[in-house]
């Protein structure tokens, strides 16, 4: 795989307890309290698959929109829902990472909706990078 022509690198410091320390980023637009989740209880604090969630969201849903916009579709809308779990692997105490991308659009019917999904997972900067190491399941709705 061919390494990227990097125009821009985002920077952030982990500090104290891991799960349950703290994360900024070096220009201060993230600063928050982390807490491990607890799958029975609402979270006081958020944590790393919530922040893993929201970026992968984010990127998929521009990859997404940037695909409709090559294929000339009549996307009108577009959104992402990135549910990220977290869970045991193996027996040899690790952990491991499932996600479900739900992607609902409006103006491009299923069969396109669910094409531009396929073509947007093959672009998408986290997709790229978790193939292979993260099982990713699309979920695609045309309404």
């Amino acid at each position: 795989m061919d390494k990227p022509k990097v125009f821009y690198t985002a920077t952030a410091t982990a500090t104290g307890d891991g799960r349950n320390g703290h994360v900024a980023t070096d220009d201060g637009l993230i600063d928050a309290e982390l807490a491990t989740p607890k799958p029975l209880s609402k979270p006081s604090k958020t944590n790393p698959e919530q922040l893993f969630a929201a970026g992968f969201s984010a990127c998929f849903n521009s990859a997404f929109q940037m695909t409709a916009k090559r294929a000339k579709a009549p996307l009108t809308d577009s959104q992402v829902t990135a549910k990220v779990g977290i869970g045991p692997v193996g027996l040899k105490g690790g952990f491991g990472l499932a996600v479900t991308l739900q992607v609902r659009t409006e103006g491009v019917d299923q069969a396109t909706a669910q094409e531009l999904a396929e073509a947007a997972h093959q672009v998408c900067p986290y997709s790229n990078a978790t193939r292979g190491n993260i099982d990713v399941k699309l979920e695609v709705t045309a309404a």
